[in-house]
């Protein structure tokens, strides 16, 4: 048995599947650029080899939430345009501006930090303003707008800051058709052309994420920011699959059978007895559970792809493991469990996970936890 196959549990990451996914989102983006988003440890793909690779296919920018994501691609020899957007005072500004790392400013406690940061650096640093058009989390609002630019413009000609971008993230772009959609994309043509007039001269203006990416178009602007398409996920089921889209899914989350073994009928399965047998039956027992980001909300209901077959998982899912019933089959201890994958041999897919647990697709492969080690498939020397 090779090393491989030998852990107790892994999530294979197909590195040709992202370049590919790339592409095809470079295809869809026009003549825009494209920013990777590896944010999350590139929802839980691994940051470091998903950028590697996503540079290879095209990407121009890469993009994370926290400074420190940026920080660590940094800290792995990754070079080029990398931008971070979730920011709390005290963050590590003058560590960033020396990183060669874009900042995004909200509002004027950041550009103050942000700017006494460069001062302190020597360097100026490069912003990005964020405006809120209507998702109503970060970024400037229409009516602080004004003052806002007015003080970054300051800041520029005194010499500490350059504007690089301007830009924004919508609401519900994952809903054709959709009002808002719309109204943001107005608002941030307001606000951009407001910015534009009083002297900003942006690099890149951005608005289109991962499904504006691939169904707005006018949205596309001088860049787009994929996230959990660049997986090969869907961002919305009601927009298509990702085979709709050309796209095809990274990761596939395996975990070794580690126990086989006949019960009688009326068995109760794992705590509180939520499942019984019917009948002697032969159970199966997968070494995973919600320590390892296993949610416990599918208990009952998501598949999983053993012996061949798909069946469902029995009863409730544990800390560490959870307990499919075979029916009477046999299968060898240390046959693969396949909890999803891309599909097209029979296994589920994350999007059916999504479904058992009532959420969505992008928080299934988020949550694998670090226990569960990330192989990573047609790796680059580079990636590896």
């Amino acid at each position: 048995m090779n090393e491989t196959a030998s852990l107790r549990a892994r999530a294979e990451i197909d590195l040709d599947a992202l370049r590919a996914n790339v592409r095809v989102l470079r295809a869809r983006a026009g003549g825009a650029q494209l920013m990777a988003v590896v944010k999350s440890d590139a929802y839980g793909h691994g940051a470091v080899p998903c950028a590697r690779a996503a540079l290879e296919a095209g990407a121009t920018w890469l993009g994370t939430a926290t400074p420190q994501e940026a920080l660590a691609l940094r800290a792995a020899g990754l070079g080029g345009r990398v931008m971070c957007w979730l920011w709390t005072p005290g963050g590590p500004w003058r560590e960033a501006i020396e990183a060669d790392i874009d900042v995004s400013v909200s509002g004027l406690w950041a550009l103050d930090e942000v700017v006494a940061a460069a001062t302190e650096a020597g360097l100026p640093a490069r912003i990005q303003l964020k405006a809120d058009t209507g998702l109503g989390r970060n970024g400037c609002q229409p009516a602080d707008w004004a003052e806002l630019v007015a003080a970054a413009r300051a800041a520029e000609r005194a010499g500490t800051v350059r504007i690089t971008g301007l830009w924004s993230h919508f609401a519900c772009a994952d809903e054709p058709g959709h009002p808002s959609i719309a109204a943001q994309l107005a608002v941030f043509r307001d606000m951009v052309a407001y910015a534009e007039k009083e002297g900003v001269e942006p690099e890149v203006r951005h608005l289109a994420n991962s499904p504006a990416t691939l169904t707005i178009p006018e949205a596309h602007f001088d860049l787009v920011r994929t996230g959990i398409a660049m997986y090969g996920i869907s961002p919305s089921p009601e927009l298509g699959t990702p085979a709709d889209f050309g796209l095809r899914p990274v990761m596939r989350l395996v975990a070794s059978v580690a126990l086989v073994k006949r019960v009688p009928a009326g068995h109760g399965i794992s705590y509180g007895h939520h499942y019984t047998t019917s009948a002697e039956t032969t159970l199966g027992l997968v070494p995973v559970g919600y320590a390892d980001g296993i949610p416990r909300h599918a208990s009952g209901r998501a598949p999983v792809l053993v012996g061949g077959v798909t069946r469902r998982i029995a009863g409730r899912v544990a800390m560490d493991q959870f307990v499919v019933d075979l029916h009477g089959d046999e299968v060898e201890v240390g046959s693969e469990a396949v909890l999803f994958g891309p599909g097209d041999r029979g296994e589920p897919s994350a999007e059916d996970w999504a479904r058992a647990a009532d959420t969505i697709a992008y928080e299934i492969v988020t949550r694998i936890g670090a226990r569960v080690p990330r192989v990573h498939l047609h790796a680059t020397p580079a990636e590896s």
